[in-house]
């Protein structure tokens, strides 16, 4: 079954039993009503206990799910009148990621996110959600053009990471991002983070500096690809799921950090189950966010971003410290 995860099977077979008992409850003069109760009540038992226990590995592996939502399907729920804007006026358009104005509860705003395909055709046009150095340059060209304008900016994450070509690197990748990140850094207007899916090394981060960092439940960000860590630390790409369990790169994991401010709770199972009810739990925290900075000034929105990264790290350094006295 596509898009069937290991560790949810017992659940799915479990759903398909209880749907083959129904429908021959249906069909056949059979009163099945009490098995398929005493089904339904171990269905709710197990769901409960393998959708609270969910390992790192499990959650990368809902974050790379073929069927969670992307960046245009929350826009679609959670914007009006969204424009589209196109290139990056200096080499050309980056499919990778998209971006315009549009309106949040009729306020205007700058939408930016990373964007991959849903298919095998649009993955390749949109290059698996990877940005070349243009798809970078175009989010900074609608941040300006929001900073000017007095837009709050929100963007979605949602990378594996910065394409690694050849050509990307001719054009100045390194030199995209780090602008990005520079210039994000000033903005006088209130920008919101969301990572929806994987959050990944330099190509998330280049559009993911921010007043306010939300993460989906089962998203991850991290430098680094668990498989690219266990290449690096053990040479053997198949110890991916060790890495993932070591490299806290979960929204549990990352909140306690510092990292991100506040985790987005997702449908039981993960975003691709109900897509509306996933927007509208994001549209609460986003309402939430957009109330609480809209209430600083330019130069506080600045200093609130500068305080936000100064302080993390600042736990674990404080308890390094203690353990040398």
């Amino acid at each position: 079954m596509v898009g069937e995860l290991e560790f949810e099977k017992p659940v799915i077979e479990l759903r398909k039993k209880i749907a083959e008992l129904k429908e021959f409850t249906a069909t056949a003069d059979v009163d099945l009503s009490s098995e398929i109760e005493r089904l339904e009540s171990r269905l709710e038992k197990l769901e409960k206990d393998i959708y609270s226990n969910i390992s790192p590995w499990d959650r990368v592996q809902i974050a790379r799910h073929p069927k969670r939502p992307t960046t245009m399907d929350y826009m679609d729920i959670l914007f009006t009148d969204f424009f589209e804007c196109h290139g990056d006026r200096y080499f050309g358009d980056d499919e990778a990621i998209v971006g315009g104005i549009a309106k949040f509860k009729g306020t205007p705003v700058t939408v930016i996110g990373h964007q991959r395909g849903k298919d095998t055709k649009e993955n390749i046009r949109r290059n698996f959600g990877s940005p070349h150095p243009e798809g970078y340059r175009k989010a900074l060209r609608l941040m300006k053009q929001a900073d000017k304008f007095g837009r709050a900016i929100i963007t979605f994450i949602d990378t594996k990471g910065a394409y690694p070509g050849k050509a990307a690197e001719e054009r100045g990748q390194s030199e995209a991002i780090a602008k990005n990140l520079f210039e994000m850094a000033g903005l006088s207007v209130p920008v919101i983070c969301i990572v929806i899916g994987e959050g990944g090394s330099g190509g998330a981060l280049g559009i993911g500096v921010g007043n306010h960092l939300l993460m989906l439940e089962n998203s991850t960000y991290s430098v680094i690809s668990p498989e690219g860590a266990a290449a690096l630390l053990w040479k053997d790409s198949g110890q991916a799921k060790r890495a993932a369990e070591s490299m806290k790169i979960t929204a549990p994991d990352l909140k306690e950090l510092g990292v991100v401010d506040e985790i987005i709770s997702e449908v039981k199972g993960g975003a691709h189950r109900n897509l509306q009810e996933q927007a509208l739990l994001i549209e609460q925290h986003l309402s939430k966010s957009m109330e609480i900075l809209s209430k600083m000034d330019k130069s506080k929105l600045i200093e609130h971003r500068y305080q936000k990264y100064k302080a993390i790290g600042q736990v674990s350094f404080a308890e390094e410290m203690l353990g040398m006295h």
